[in-house]
């Protein structure tokens, strides 16, 4: 039997007000009408509860675009979770803010794509910079935990040093700065987004530098880009090891890309408890553990520390859920990582990345579309 799951993610929707040139969620989105009601999140909340979960992270798509977010931060606090609202800031405002506050948010996370503007909104693909530079001082009103997370890719690395000076200005208790990560649009994007070797080897110096610096007053903590990594990164901790994803239509899920593998059944809460999920469920049991797993992780030391690397990974990267994750250099699919870096480092121009669109306009739009002009 597994151990109980520490945290709850909690996706309650996918509209989004950003089309994000680097957004990893399903390009596949579940529409509002689809979305699972109030009374199931609650119900959801009390049942992670007594599992011993002690997290719930709010996230989308824009948890703001829910009108029932004040409600579901409620039942959440009500049962005991702390409760963390990963947030682009819009549609946020001072009062919705003390109503979050006041329905017991305890902690906040703000993203940034830039520390200069025109290009953070071309990124994010909407005019947003300056509302969350305000809100950042809306939210040092309240007595709530704050981090700003920053997403670095090839187009932004260059000023580092800048866009970490931005976020100490803001003054966060913790920064986030997270490479990219390829799945969705950002896997679409990937020549335009991954990094070169120089660009990685100065982002890791200026980053070990401003933790050194920052020490004791502003915490980072940095996800580098696995691309060029000797070995695959723990994805979530091991598939069904620690944490449980709940979609906006209430499936089960082991992360947010577990989807595009296919031949998987995720269960919902719609029908299911959470236990059962978790504990049960064959979507859950399918990779957990060790018995999936080929040659050479199966022999591999470190195959309980980092499980084979990411199963979705592995499929969008060989088209094989059970292979072992390429970035490992014992994967032998590895060759698909080292030509990914060999174009980033040839020195030829790419292209620049396409934005998603955003799940509001195809909502207007009554189709689904995927490819906008950035400008």
């Amino acid at each position: 039997m597994a151990s109980n799951p520490l945290a709850l993610i909690a996706e309650i929707t996918h509209r989004c007000p950003l089309h994000c040139v680097y957004c990893s969620n399903p390009l596949q989105m579940t529409q509002a009408q689809a979305e699972i009601a109030t009374e199931d999140w609650l119900r959801v909340f009390g049942e992670a509860a007594k599992l011993g979960m002690l997290h719930v992270h709010l996230t989308g798509g824009e948890p703001l675009a829910r009108q029932d977010l004040t409600q579901l931060i409620a039942g959440a606090h009500l049962a005991r979770l702390y409760t963390n609202l990963i947030t682009s800031g819009l549609g946020l405002t001072r009062e919705r803010l003390r109503e979050l506050v006041g329905a017991g948010l305890d902690h906040i996370q703000l993203s940034f794509q830039d520390s200069r503007e025109a290009p953070a909104n071309w990124i994010a693909g909407a005019r947003a910079h300056a509302h969350k530079i305000e809100l950042t001082r809306w939210i040092r009103e309240h007595r709530i935990a704050f981090t700003a997370n920053l997403v670095v890719h090839r187009q932004n690395l260059d000023h580092l040093e800048e866009m970490i000076s931005f976020i100490e200005s803001l003054a966060p208790d913790r920064m986030e700065i997270a490479h990219a990560q390829y799945y969705g649009w950002a896997l679409e994007n990937r020549a335009a987004l991954i990094p070169t070797r120089e660009q990685l080897d100065r982002a890791v110096a200026v980053v070990a530098a401003a933790g050194e610096r920052l020490k004791g007053k502003i915490r980072i903590d940095a996800v580098v880009a696995d691309y060029y990594a000797r070995y695959p990164k723990a994805c979530m901790g091991g598939w069904g090891q620690r944490l449980m994803l709940i979609d906006p239509k209430g499936r089960a899920l082991p992360c947010h890309a577990a989807g595009v593998i296919p031949g998987l059944e995720f269960d919902s809460v719609r029908e299911h408890s959470l236990e059962w999920l978790w504990q049960e469920s064959a979507a859950f049991q399918k990779f957990r553990g060790e018995a999936w797993m080929p040659e050479p992780c199966r022999s591999c030391d470190r195959r309980a520390e980092d499980f084979g690397g990411c199963r979705c990974q592995a499929f969008l990267l060989t088209g094989d859920a059970a292979a072992t994750d390429p970035a490992c250099s014992l994967s032998p699919q590895h060759y698909v990582m080292e030509e990914a870096l060999r174009v980033a480092n040839s020195g030829q121009p790419v292209s620049q990345p396409v934005a998603f669109e955003s799940f509001a306009q195809v909502q207007r739009e009554s189709e689904w579309k995927y490819r906008v002009n950035p400008e």
